[in-house]
Formats: C-alpha cells, sequence, structure tokens
C-alpha cells in the first residue's frame, strides 16, 4: 500500500509558527503597551489599585463559558447581577485569543498554555480564576491517541514519529512532558503543527486519516469515541506519563481589568463562579441530565462517561500551588520553543485570589 505524505518537517513548522507569531506580536504589542500614567489620565484602572465596587447594569461583561452559562440560566443567577453578562459561544486557546484580540470576550475560559503563549504574542492578559482536579492523576485531562497501524504499542515507539502539535494550547505541555518522561526531545519526532478543537475532532480525525501517528487527545468521551469510531482499524489510546495536566483558569485581556466597570463587574462575577463549580461538584447528575443530555443532546452514557472522566473538583485554597505550575510550564515551553522566560506570577492577578480561592 501507498504510504501516507507526511507533513512538514520540525523546521519548517516551527520557522511557520516563529513567522506567526511575530506577525501576531506586532499586532498586539503595539497599542497595548500603555503605561498606568496614561491609563489613569484616560480614566482607566491601574492594575495595582483595589477593584471598584460600584457596577451598573450599563456595563456588560462578555464571558465565553458554555458549562457555567447553563449553570448561571439555570439557577436564575443572571438576573441577580448588577450588570449584564453576554454569553458567547467561544471557547479553546486559539478562539478565545482572536476574540481578545478583536475585543469581543471579556472572559475567557481554558487550559494553562493559552495565557502563557498568549504573553509570548504580546496580548496581555491575566489569570482571575482557577480550578483543578482533585485527583489528576487518576483522572488526566488527556491522553495519547494512537493511529491505525502506527507501530506504537507503547510511548517509547514514539521516535521518529509524526505528532500533532499545537503551541497556543495545553497538548503542546502534554507532548513536551511526555518527550522528556521517555527520554526524547524534538529533534526525534516530528512535530505536526495542528491546532486542536475543544471537542477533539481535528485530532482524532488526523489521527484515523493517518496524517498524524500519534496526538494528545481528551480523555473521557474524545477517547472513548476515537475508539468507537478507529479501535476496529487499529486506533487505540495510552496513558501519558504520571503528571498532572489538569489546570483550568479564567484569564482576562488587561483591558478589561482597566475599565472601572467591567472591573468591578468581575470581581462580583467571581464570586458566582467559586458558586457555579461548588454546584457542579454536588449536582454531578443533574448536570448530566440538564446540560449534556437536554442542552446538549449526548445520550445518557456519554454523558456519564463525561462527568466520571473529569472526576472531582477542587478550588485551591490559594494561587502558590498554580504559580509554581505556571511557572514550570514555562520554563519548559520556553525552552522546548526558544521564547523568552517570564515571571510566572506576572500572569495572575493577586486581587482575585481571596474571591477566587473563597468557598460560597
Amino acid at each position: 500500500m501507498p504510504q501516507p505524505r507526511r507533513k512538514p518537517s520540525i523546521a519548517y513548522v516551527v520557522l511557520a509558527a516563529v513567522v506567526a507569531a511575530s506577525i501576531a506580536a506586532l499586532f498586539a504589542s503595539a497599542p497595548q503597551k500603555r503605561t498606568e500614567r496614561q491609563v489613569a489620565a484616560s480614566g482607566g484602572l491601574n492594575l495595582t489599585d483595589p477593584l471598584p465596587a460600584k457596577v451598573g447594569k450599563d456595563t456588560i461583561l462578555t464571558v465565553g463559558d458554555p458549562v457555567t452559562q447553563w449553570i448561571f440560566e439555570h439557577e436564575g443567577w443572571n438576573k441577580q447581577l448588577p450588570f449584564t453578562i453576554r454569553w458567547a459561544q467561544i471557547t479553546g486557546g486559539p478562539d478565545v485569543t482572536e476574540a481578545f484580540h478583536a475585543k469581543a470576550l471579556d472572559v475567557g475560559v481554558g487550559a494553562n498554555i493559552p495565557p502563557i503563549h498568549a504573553t509570548w504574542v504580546g496580548l496581555p492578559v491575566r489569570i482571575i480564576a482557577v480550578r483543578q482536579r482533585r485527583d489528576p492523576l487518576q483522572h488526566p485531562s488527556f491522553v495519547w491517541g494512537i493511529a491505525p497501524g502506527a507501530g506504537i504499542d507503547a510511548l517509547r515507539d514514539l521516535k521518529g514519529k509524526r505528532i500533532a502539535f499545537s503551541p497556543s494550547q495545553v497538548q503542546s505541555q502534554v507532548v513536551a512532558e511526555t518527550l522528556r518522561a521517555i527520554g526524547l526531545t524534538a529533534k526525534d519526532v516530528t512535530l505536526v503543527e495542528l491546532p486542536s478543537s475543544i471537542g477533539g475532532d481535528v485530532y482524532t480525525s488526523a489521527l484515523g486519516s493517518n496524517a498524524v501517528d500519534a496526538a494528545p487527545i481528551g480523555g473521557g468521551i474524545v477517547a472513548e469515541r476515537y475508539l468507537r469510531k478507529f479501535g476496529a482499524d487499529g486506533g487505540k489510546v495510552l496513558q501519558h506519563p504520571p503528571f498532572r495536566d489538569d489546570l483550568t483558569i479564567n484569564y482576562v485581556p488587561v483591558s478589561t481589568l482597566e475599565n472601572p466597570g467591567k472591573a468591578a463587574a468581575l470581581a462580583i462575577y467571581v464570586r458566582y463562579w467559586v458558586k457555579a463549580q461548588q454546584w457542579q461538584q454536588d449536582n454531578r447528575a443533574e448536570l448530566a441530565r440538564g446540560y449534556y443530555v437536554k442542552h446538549q443532546g449526548l445520550p445518557p452514557a456519554d454523558a456519564e462517561i463525561i462527568i466520571k472522566a473529569a472526576g472531582d473538583i477542587e478550588l485551591p485554597a490559594n494561587w502558590d500551588d498554580a504559580h509554581r505550575y505556571q511557572q514550570a510550564a514555562i520554563d519548559l515551553m520556553a525552552a522546548e520553543t526558544g521564547r523568552p522566560r517570564f515571571d510566572a506570577t506576572t500572569l495572575f492577578d493577586p486581587r482575585f485570589e481571596s474571591l477566587a480561592t473563597a468557598r460560597p
């Protein structure tokens, strides 16, 4: 049988990524680098100022978080807010970054890498809330999807293979962590730059069509669907080495925090977001029925897989571990991609720490 045409080499992929990132940096950084004096002169809020307490209905906060949206509407919390919340169906690092650039989104939700990548391409953002899994090693967010006929029976077989890689998403960290754990580097494989969709269709389709040999795909329902579709042909999944991959964050553009009304709205929203996390933890069966089955149209069995795979939600008592986690990610990915290292604490807005870690 003819072999599938191989994707461009890692050198070509990395060069393309650097060029694209450079263009994005020129676009994003120039208009947004303002001094605190300029912010104050324009009536804006400095990032060191206390969060304002006053907010009115004329303030609009646009949030991209479908699950939280459903909980807010299910519980009627939208009607309790002193500002207007507008929901957007925008998820995933690349789409959130694009929406931030277009000023179409105030709050994005994602894994830990998107705000790091946003910083590298010149888009100033801050993390305002953190969530993790109580037992991340038993409930990993990702597994390795293996293409039919790839000749990969264990992770050590990744050497010389084509691996899907998205530098702006957490999948890139899963790739780098795995390679490091098994004693390989990016030079030992061919990285195929391929942004992943939130539902995993891009990576699983690439695996099923043999466009790549391996890719980090979502655990739970994404992995289950991949096996249903391609398992009979030889597709498989492998667990990645024991490292955590579960950090979920809410992050916002600095320009949103400089708006006094939006900053005040964010302080209120984060408190309700904490309530929403506790609601999910306490009402998992209702979330499965109401959101995944009735709202999303999934079969009950698939909804159960999603809930079970996610495990228990944990809101950390403080952000110390999150700081260390992000610093380790920055150090690793900077070394892998040639990006500059920076202090992870600058990614976080400390004014929100006590709000996002308090229990309702």
